[in-house]
């Protein structure tokens, strides 16, 4: 049924299968590749590498075409991929990807992302993985500067591979009809603070609370971030690395 000769791409997402950036993601990638997206029912911000562990997850078809199968997960974004790695593809996948978010995924942001979940979890599969990312939450953002760099990006990618472990995170600026151009930049050190606010209960006061906050840039003079790029009108491409051991730290351990 699909053309072997085409890379097949697995597509996930953390906002919702009906959401306008996987929509348009599906719309870019699908005049060039085979496509199997399997995404949520429904919001799964934050999400991470959450899994849904005690009880079922539901997949349904939702259609069935040339170059493209869509199902809707009940569960997280990486039950989502795990669904359709492990019942719905029909070869191994060429590329993971997760997105495009509605929201920016640079910085401190990365960790708590269903999003980069997605792509941390095709690394952990041995995979090739990208997370795209627009730096605005609105339902109806405007993707269309986005489209050729999704395509560079997805071809790059093909062409080169990734090392093992690893995966592009690539966040796009809000707001922007262009873009100055592409930088490759580590991830900002950042971190969220005032992050619960009382949610006053008429019947239960002390017991509701809505987790909020803001972020508190730890380095705003540094010119080699993901976030100094985004504020300055470029793409932010930020390789992650999902082996967690310090070595320094491993090494001077091994010194004591």
């Amino acid at each position: 049924m699909q053309d072997k000769q085409r890379p097949y791409l697995v597509i996930s997402n953390d906002d919702g299968v009906r959401a306008k950036g996987l929509q348009t993601l599906i719309d870019v990638l699908r005049p060039h590749y085979d496509l199997l997206v399997v995404a949520p029912d429904g919001s799964r911000s934050a999400m991470s590498m959450a899994i849904t562990a005690r009880q079922p997850i539901i997949g349904k078809l939702l259609r069935q075409e040339e170059g493209l199968e869509e199902y809707v997960c009940s569960g997280t974004p990486v039950d989502c991929l795990k669904l359709a790695l492990c019942r719905y593809a029909r070869r191994k996948p060429d590329l993971v990807i997760g997105g495009i978010n509605h929201g920016d995924n640079s910085s401190v942001n990365a960790h708590y992302s269903g999003t980069v979940g997605i792509a941390a979890e095709g690394a952990l599969q041995g995979l090739p993985a990208i997370a795209f990312s627009l730096c605005d939450m609105d339902d109806d953002a405007d993707f269309k500067p986005l489209r050729p760099y999704i395509l560079q990006f997805v071809d790059k990618v093909l062409r080169e591979g990734m090392p093992a472990w690893t995966c592009l995170n690539i966040n796009f600026p809000e707001g922007l009809k262009t873009y100055k151009g592409v930088r490759y930049c580590r991830m900002a050190q950042s971190r969220w603070v005032k992050e619960v606010e009382d949610c006053p209960h008429p019947w239960k006061p002390g017991l509701h609370f809505w987790l909020v906050g803001e972020c508190e840039e730890l380095e705003p003079e540094a010119t080699d971030t993901d976030r100094w790029a985004l504020a300055n009108g470029y793409v932010a491409v930020t390789p992650q690395t999902f082996d967690t051991t310090s070595y320094d730290y491993l090494q001077a351990l091994k010194q004591e």
